[in-house]
């Protein structure tokens, strides 16, 4: 996912922040967002603006139930200033503009050609958009960066190339939550391992005997399910009610017939690609994708340079596409702003410290010990809606308890790591299933409709395969001695 947090700047709160009502008082905001969060999905609300309200209200419960308002405020300000937050601030802007710069050159109309000169359609594009996002993430490590190249990128050919829509964005998520359960770069993965001291090579080695299994029954079912329910004559009339086709796309205006004139443009990707690979971060990568995009569509007369940026003296405003992508990403920004500043205050006042207490009990039996730290691990990542944070909370208690009970480290480190993949990418109070939600209004100028966050975690069957081979795995001990003879 994201590049674990830095400690948050300024000086730490020398006590804790205290609330009427106690540790269950100062969980309620996160209780009552999640309601909201599921109610808004059940709702078919249809973007993250819908959850800013619900936000609103969760930060004004705390703030009623604090002891002190003054220190809740501050709490809630540091939670949202944090590097953490300001780094997926600028990845979501630059993202925007990334996005919208590669739908306006015609790239959507090129990849519907492609598609189209190689017979890939319905389940199979579904299919190879999780493979897409599987070798995206794999490699560098990312499943943030992945859903913000790959679903704008893929999803709009939706229509024409008789994919599921909700499926479609379901396999790009899939493929990112894979990348970021077994890659050696992930962030996950070098916490769940450096946590519990284990070799991160045999870490990666025995995650695959899990991962490999969640990942071939994605694979059918993406396949199996994946094409659209309407005919193709219905899904292509549907896909073809968007704006007037951009520059590099023949045909009558409105379609997707395009041609190979924009595939230029994929060098775009492919340069984020090669920056996020050799190590470098997600926001000068993202920056270096932009350039390059505005740069190859400049080259090849996809777009003006007016088309970029230019004023509008009728208007008394700067207009572009530049602009259009940054306000594309306002709805998460916001978001993310105040999603962090209710996390911030639960986190200050202990409630995580409440769940990784070590009782210190030795008489546990290893599976009884495996479903404690499940669980805990469960509660940390709900909490703190971050899966390092989750890990990096409970990372002790998982090392402590799991010695005791005989657990080896590469167990320990594939339960954390395999924990904190599922509920992110499978719940709409998450970031990567809301990212993906956001994602999915790439689609609108084609005619393919948005698909909800709640709609979009439902889709994932990674994570849900993924969450059925954890337990699994700890209720029938497949795995546990295994991981205690290879543990160095």
């Amino acid at each position: 996912m994201t590049p674990q947090p830095d400690p948050v700047p300024g000086p730490r709160p020398a006590a804790r922040l205290r609330f009427h009502g106690g540790l269950p008082a100062a969980s309620l905001p996160i209780v009552v967002f999640a309601a909201g969060a599921a109610w808004l999905g059940f709702s078919g609300a249809p973007d993250e603006r819908g959850l800013w309200p619900v936000l609103l209200a969760a930060m004004g419960i705390g703030l009623a139930l604090a002891r002190r308002a003054s220190d809740y405020s501050a709490a809630v300000i540091r939670g949202m200033s944090r590097p953490i937050v300001m780094l997926m601030v600028a990845a979501w802007l630059l993202a925007g503009v990334f996005s919208v710069l590669l739908r306006e050159s015609g790239l959507v109309h090129a990849l519907v050609w492609a598609g189209g000169e190689l017979g890939v359609q319905g389940g199979g594009f579904v299919l190879l958009a999780f493979f897409i996002a599987v070798l995206f993430a794999t490699a560098t490590g990312t499943s943030l960066g992945t859903i913000l190249i790959c679903a704008p990128l893929l999803y709009p050919a939706a229509g024409v190339l008789e994919a599921h829509p909700t499926l479609l964005i379901g396999a790009i998520l899939a493929g990112a939550t894979f990348g970021d359960n077994v890659s050696p770069v992930s962030d996950t993965t070098i916490a769940s391992a450096s946590s519990q001291r284990a070799p991160m090579g045999g870490v990666v080695r025995s995650r695959l005997r899990y991962a490999l299994p969640a990942a071939a029954a994605t694979a059918v079912v993406l396949f199996v399910l994946g094409g659209a329910d309407a005919p193709p004559g219905e899904a292509l009339a549907t896909a073809s009610t968007g704006s007037t086709a951009p520059a590099g796309t023949t045909g009558q205006p409105g379609t997707l017939a395009g041609t190979p004139a924009a595939l230029p443009m994929l060098l775009a990707p492919l340069a984020t690609f090669l920056m996020l690979w050799r190590g470098r971060g997600l926001v000068e990568s993202l920056f270096t994708g932009v350039v390059a995009a505005a740069g190859v569509a400049l080259l090849f007369g996809l777009v003006a340079p007016a088309d970029l940026i230019h004023v509008d003296a009728d208007a008394f405003r700067a207009q572009g596409l530049i602009l259009d992508g940054m306000e594309s990403a306002v709805g998460i920004v916001v978001f993310t702003i105040l999603l962090m500043g209710i996390v911030g205050p639960v986190q200050e006042a202990g409630v995580l410290d409440r769940l990784v207490r070590d009782d210190g009990a030795a008489s546990e039996s290893p599976r009884r010990t495996e479903l404690r730290i499940f669980g805990v691990t469960s509660a940390a990542v709900i909490v703190t809606t971050h899966s390092v944070m989750a890990i990096l909370a409970v990372g002790d208690l998982v090392r402590k308890s799991g010695r005791r009970a005989g657990i080896g480290g590469f167990r320990r480190a594939n339960l954390l790591d395999m924990t904190v993949c599922t509920y992110p990418f499978l719940f709409p109070f998450f970031i990567p299933t809301l990212l993906a939600s956001s994602a999915t209004g790439s689609g609108a100028a084609f005619g393919v409709p948005r698909v909800t966050a709640l709609a979009a975690g439902l889709a994932n069957p990674y994570s849900w395969a993924l969450l059925a081979v954890i337990l699994a795995a700890i209720l029938t001990g497949w795995g546990r001695s295994e991981q205690r003879i290879t543990e160095s």
